[in-house]
């Protein structure tokens, strides 16, 4: 199992290289996210049809 110290080594590396940035990641990231929730949310009441 990985420790946190190399964790965080890891995503200091990350950091450094050349991307889109945290902020961009971040928004990919909750988007991705909130589309399985919505999907989800819409797709939950589909199964109790009589």
């Amino acid at each position: 199992m990985l420790h946190s110290s190399m964790l965080l080594a890891a995503v200091q590396q990350t950091s450094r290289a050349d991307g889109p940035g945290w902020i961009l990641r971040t928004v990919i990231v909750v988007g991705v996210l909130g589309a399985i929730l919505l999907a989800w949310f819409l797709l939950r009441g589909y199964g109790n049809q009589d």
